[in-house]
This record gives C-alpha cells, sequence and structure tokens, in this order.
C-alpha cells in the first residue's frame, strides 16, 4: 500500500506498533530505547506520555543517521488521575482491571517523528475514551491469570482475548493498540516519508 523513501526506524519493541505499520505494507528496523520511564511530580497523563515518546525518539535518533525516520510512541492508560502502565505482576493486573471495570477511561498514545533530512520534528498525541463492561471478579481474575495483560498498559488487549471487555470506544481505536495510525499516516505522508505504492 505504502513505501517508504527513507530508511525507517521505530524506537520501540512494541509488536502491536511493528503489525500496525507492517499492515500498511512499512518495514521498520526496531531500535527500543532505553529510558528512565518514571513520571515527575504532579505530571499531566497526556505530558508524560508525550515526554517518553520525544524522549526515545530522540534517543534513537541521535545515534542514526540524518537519512533516517524515526518514529516513538507511548501508550498509557488513566482513571481517575492516575496513570495505569503495565502491571509488574497477576495480582497489579488484577486490581487494575478491577479499577477499570463496569467504568469509562481513558487511553493516550503520544508519538514523536523525527527525520533531519527534511527537518520533520513532530510530537503530539492521541485521546481515545473506553468503556468496560461489567463482570464479575471471577473473570477478571481468570483473564489476569491468561498471561496476555503483563505487558499491556491498563492490563488489557483490546486487540487480543481483552477484546471481551470493551464494551464501547469513542475515537481511535488503533490508538487503543498503541499507535494512532490515521495521524501518524498523515504526517509521514505530508512529508512524503512514505508513498503510495505505484
Amino acid at each position: 500500500m505504502f513505501v517508504a523513501t527513507c530508511p525507517l526506524i521505530l524506537a520501540s519493541a512494541s509488536p502491536r506498533r511493528r503489525e500496525l505499520l507492517l499492515s500498511l505494507g512499512l518495514h521498520w528496523t526496531c531500535i527500543p530505547a532505553s529510558i528512565d520511564e518514571t513520571p515527575f511530580a504532579s505530571e499531566e497523563p497526556a505530558a508524560f506520555a508525550r515526554r517518553m515518546a520525544e524522549d526515545k525518539a530522540q534517543t534513537v535518533a541521535v545515534q542514526e543517521p540524518a537519512s533516517a525516520c524515526v518514529l516513538a510512541a507511548d501508550t498509557l492508560v488513566c482513571i481517575d488521575g492516575r496513570i495505569l502502565g503495565k502491571p509488574c505482576d497477576q495480582q497489579e493486573a488484577l486490581c487494575f482491571l478491577e479499577l477499570l471495570n463496569g467504568r469509562s477511561h481513558t487511553v493516550i498514545t503520544a508519538y514523536s517523528i523525527k527525520a533531519g533530512f527534511c527537518d520533520l520534528d513532530h510530537t503530539a498525541h492521541t485521546s481515545t475514551r473506553v468503556q468496560f463492561g461489567h463482570f464479575d471478579r471471577s473473570i477478571l481474575k481468570a483473564y489476569a491469570a491468561c498471561g496476555e495483560p503483563m505487558d499491556k498498559a491498563g492490563a488489557y488487549a483490546i486487540q487480543g482475548a481483552g477484546c471481551f471487555l470493551v464494551a464501547a470506544v469513542d475515537g481511535s481505536s488503533t490508538n487503543v493498540i498503541g499507535l494512532p495510525v490515521n495521524e501518524v499516516v498523515q504526517v509521514l505522508v505530508q512529508y512524503q516519508i512514505i508513498v503510495p505504492k505505484g
């Protein structure tokens, strides 16, 4: 569908982001960035996500040729002003799921795109409202035990078995998976980083 006009680097180890980009026909070299992912005191969720995406992109971009395009992203779930990242264990996953159960929450994905050769330095974020259905604790516990929640912000995967938890999505569904594809593609097309395959 699309073809890249320069080397593409994904500053992320996320298989979900890689799959979303592959679905567009794009191939990326994955170079995960190692940064401190601790929020500042009183840092707003969107500001934190944007800082993480920017730091990841910058960390990788300074190591790569200016002829490459680097894309980084950071996804988080927030509810009641609290940031839910990836659970550290099965018990925390269950706690996250119980907090989200039957309620609406926000998924924020920030993305940062850097390409020195065309002066592209763009960082933004997208927010999506997600409504969970209400389930008995035994069902949430069974899902927490299946292993899928362990590397997912908020402890669920809308693109996996966790799709049963989601009653409604208001906004970008790919944003909930880990990358607002519509917004990212628009930037890449605008700067001719990718073009339609002819």
